[in-house]
């Protein structure tokens, strides 16, 4: 055989043994696809509900004059921190702490799937059930997405089976809170769906949908605060006068997301009528820039309240406007205007920096009343709004606004500096302390603090120095204080906040587990506090998948390609 004719055959059987490999990873690769496709798509049969809530009459139909930006989502500027490598010794660590949070969550679930399985809460003391959500298995549906994050992969699939079975209309009320069964429920579909694809999820959410929808069916096109399902069939619902106005401003990612994937555009229609009302009304309320905490939904006034919060009642309201330009991928600047807006008149009017012996520099937001020319504030902090931090550094973040992500810190080391105070070292749910002149800090003043301490008709001695009431001093498992330190570490990158996550969730074990779950507690400033028989759905859906999170690469739920709502479930940002 000549040098050349050697040469020419082994050309030809190294190109077909070339071939050979890349056929063999073709089929690795399509084979690998369609088991990844099994897994997520598994055709689980949907179980219809006995109303078709599609095809109730709209007694008050309105024009459809708002439908989805069309336009090339717009590049958002990045929201999280450039994480480089870690040592090892550092993963090693993180990996440990987020097994420990894994392994709570599964002795959780296991209690819920043994004594409270399709109901919506399990009783963490007495391992029983009770429904408060309309008997929807609020805390299955609620936690569907954590079970897919934490990888427990069998306990989904199981969970999407049932919730494939529920009923809208089986319950034994009358009628459904909107806002509650909107972030829990609606919410709790959709960002289970956009993680897994599986289509039994859409379904649903598309059934609880446009049962949700009639809640627009009124008068004045606005929602009231709870739908009542025969009003809405006959078209005798009406929108309430006297309104929570986080209740119906907190609808528009769910309303917007359910829109983006069906491209039914009726979802985002019926939002935007309250968000065009918000945008009309913003400068015309007694405290200009910000919305107070009741609205008058019947008359379309939302001016004529004169409290103003960012904690109960009108919380999540201004979480949403920043997170909703996100979700539009930056397509509508009215999200951003009425953010800064608000973010200015919020600064100047809710934030006190509390007067403490260390000098810590930290933030907490308060509540004003203003009468005609009377401005009153109350420097009363409260768990919940401890949202308020994550709000800041995500304003900041996607506006480009440095001193936003810098307030957002400060807000959330607040909270993180009251767990620590107390004895449990956990915040309490409502609290009051002696204040600064501004935000720039004050010396302490020992005397003036006593004073206002016994002053304080909810003070007593035992307090932490700078506190001069607890008046709520209960921990009920909320997720606020966790979530703005899990949101400040992804866009900061500071250790130390992570750091502060795994002594608050310590503190937080320690007082809290039971059995079978964690419950409820009644003091805070208590070194061993009386447990309560409740646990509620956020537990799972929300504290326990943000200190998951916090301890989690910072590609899993990245916040550039995910936004979450005010329950926790991430949505995906359209792309």
């Amino acid at each position: 055989m000549s040098h050349r004719h050697f040469f020419k055959t082994s050309f030809r059987w190294y190109r077909m043994y070339i071939r050979w490999i890349a056929y063999a990873c073709l089929l690795f690769v399509v084979v690998s696809l369609w088991n990844l496709r099994k897994e997520q798509v598994s055709h689980i049969a949907v179980t219809k509900g006995r109303f078709d809530w599609s095809t109730a009459t709209i007694h008050y139909p309105l024009s459809l004059t708002t439908t989805l930006p069309h336009d090339r989502p717009k590049p958002l500027r990045r929201i999280q921190h450039n994480f480089g490598r870690v040592s090892k010794t550092t993963a090693d660590t993180q990996s440990q702490r987020r097994d420990v949070v894994r392994n709570d969550f599964s002795k959780c679930w296991k209690s819920y799937r043994r004594f409270a399985w399709m109901q919506d809460e399990l009783l963490p003391l007495s391992a029983t059930s009770k429904n408060n959500y309309g008997g929807w298995a609020a805390t299955l549906i609620d936690s569907l997405d954590t079970l897919w994050i934490m990888g427990f992969k069998d306990e989904f699939k199981e969970a999407v089976r049932a919730v494939a079975t529920l009923d809208f209309n089986d319950t034994p009320e009358s009628s459904c809170n909107l806002f509650e069964t909107t972030i829990r429920h609606l919410g709790g579909l959709l960002s289970a769906y956009d993680l897994s694809k599986e289509p039994a999820l859409l379904a649903k959410a598309i059934e609880l949908g446009d049962m949700l929808y009639m809640a627009f069916d009124t008068p004045s096109g606005l929602p009231p605060f709870w739908l009542d399902f025969e009003k809405a069939k006959i078209g005798l619902q009406v929108a309430g006068t006297h309104e929570p106005s986080a209740a119906s401003g907190t609808l528009s990612m769910e309303f917007t997301r359910l829109t983006q994937l069906t491209h039914n555009p009726k979802y985002y229609d019926a939002i935007s009528r309250v968000t065009s009302l918000m945008a009309q009304t913003q400068n015309q309320t007694k405290l200009p820039g910000l919305w107070p905490s009741y609205w008058d939904l019947a008359n379309k006034d939302l001016t004529f309240d004169n409290t103003f919060t960012l904690g109960a009642l009108a919380d999540s309201l201004y979480e949403y406007l920043p997170k909703m330009y996100a979700l539009l991928s930056g397509l509508d600047p009215l999200y951003e205007q009425m953010y800064k807006h608000a973010a200015a008149t919020i600064k100047e009017n809710l934030l006190f920096r509390p007067m403490v012996p260390d000098h810590d520099d930290i933030l907490f937001s308060g509540t004003a009343w203003v009468d005609e020319n009377n401005f009153r504030f109350n420097p009363e902090g409260q768990h919940l709004a401890c949202f308020v931090g994550g709000m800041f550094g995500l304003g900041g973040k996607l506006f480009a606004i440095p001193e936003h992500v810098d307030l957002g810190l400060r807000l959330t080391n607040g909270c993180v500096w009251a767990y620590r105070a107390f004895e449990a070292g956990i915040m309490p749910e409502y609290f009051n302390m002696a204040v600064c002149d501004s935000l720039d800090g004050c010396a302490w003043d020992e005397e003036r603090w006593r004073r206002e301490l016994e002053a304080d008709s909810h003070g007593y001695d035992g307090l932490p120095p700078g506190f001069t009431n607890a008046r709520a001093p209960s921990y009920i498992l909320r997720p606020e204080a966790i979530e703005s330190v899990f949101l400040l570490y992804r866009m900061t990158g500071r250790e130390e906040l992570q750091e502060a996550a795994w002594e608050m969730f310590q503190s937080i074990q320690k007082a809290t587990a039971t059995d079978y779950c964690n419950a409820a507690i009644d003091d805070v400033n208590s070194s061993s506090p009386k447990q309560r028989d409740s646990m509620e759905s956020f537990w799972l859906a929300e504290t326990l998948k943000y200190f998951y999170l916090i301890f989690s690469p910072p590609d899993v739920i990245d916040l550039d390609e995910w936004v979450l709502n005010t329950e926790a479930h991430p949505l995906r940002i359209p792309k």
